[in-house]
């Protein structure tokens, strides 16, 4: 469990993470999500002791984080930080060497992974002639290398094609099957929904969503109706539901009332062929609640 309790962190007069509690479970996937601004990579910093909270705590397994927990713990930066001039190789085995590994156990795990994703031609080209996307792919292999207990990954899909976004799904999926709890920090909806099971939505350093994401979503979002039907579009006109739009034989609205009554009124128009009851996206929910946040 790591725990985040009334964490605040200011720079110059700017407050930048305003008393953020937060409770990561063990084997969880949790997204980490706000706009540009919001504090999430200041979070992220004081949660690996890069900088320190002004005020408040943080705990791991109910103690405060020590350097050597760090062992035990992945970090994929935003940023890039390899070693440029350096082969791809010695620089992940180095890496994986202050780690903890043996120098067997490196040079096989590196070995493993250059191979998973496809960069076993590039292992004695420097850093620095690699693609971006192939530098992310090392930056993430560094992360992962030692098989950390907690993994926190900072916009991991950045310029990666969807062949190794997947891949990098499925490795995390294999660390959380081996007991690792990750936290996700990305501007990429839809991959919060396919991967995280918990979300946290800051801005302006303040939580405004925290929880079980299916809950979420059925909590704070209004469903979409989306409605084919066989008829002239006009006779649907004086209908005036929220968000309704109409093309191509398909009437699409927000759905506010109660179903069974807006499907009599569509029938009583148009002959209705299908329907389809569609729940909010993350992204959907995220904006409203932002803008929201905004205009308080």
């Amino acid at each position: 469990m790591l725990q985040l309790k009334q964490v605040k962190k200011v720079f110059n007069k700017t407050v930048a993470v305003d008393n953020l509690d937060l409770s990561i479970p063990t084997v969880s996937i949790f997204g980490l999500l706000g706009p540009n601004g919001a504090g999430k990579t200041t979070t992220i910093r004081m949660i690996m002791n890069i900088i320190q909270p002004d005020e408040g705590e943080i705990l791991y397994n109910g103690k405060h984080l020590e350097r050597s927990d760090l062992l035990k713990v992945g970090y994929l930066p935003e940023e890039r930080g390899l070693y440029q001039k350096m082969k791809l190789k010695e620089t992940v085995v180095y890496l994986a060497r202050l780690k903890g590994l043996s120098s067997a156990e490196a040079n096989q795990s590196v070995d493993e992974y250059l191979r998973r994703f496809d960069l076993s031609a590039y292992s004695h080209r420097r850093i620095q002639e690699l693609s971006k996307g192939n530098q992310q792919k090392v930056q993430f292999i560094v992360s992962v290398i030692h098989k950390p207990e907690l993994l926190i990954l900072d916009e991991p899909f950045a310029g990666l094609d969807p062949v190794n976004q997947l891949l990098l799904k499925e490795i995390i999926a294999e660390l959380q099957g081996r007991g690792a709890t990750v936290i996700f920090s990305t501007h990429q909806m839809e991959q919060v929904e396919k991967l995280c099971d918990r979300i946290c939505l800051i801005n302006k350093g303040k939580p405004i969503l925290n929880g079980d994401l299916r809950q979420i979503k059925k909590e704070y979002g209004q469903q979409m109706l989306l409605i084919d039907y066989d008829g002239k579009a006009d006779a649907l006109a004086d209908l005036n539901l929220p968000d309704m739009q109409i093309a191509n034989n398909r009437l699409t609205c927000r759905l506010t009332g109660n179903l069974n009554e807006l499907l009599l009124s569509v029938t009583q128009r148009v002959q209705v062929t299908r329907f389809e009851l569609q729940e909010p996206s993350l992204e959907q929910i995220f904006i409203e609640l932002v803008r929201g946040a905004e205009n308080s």
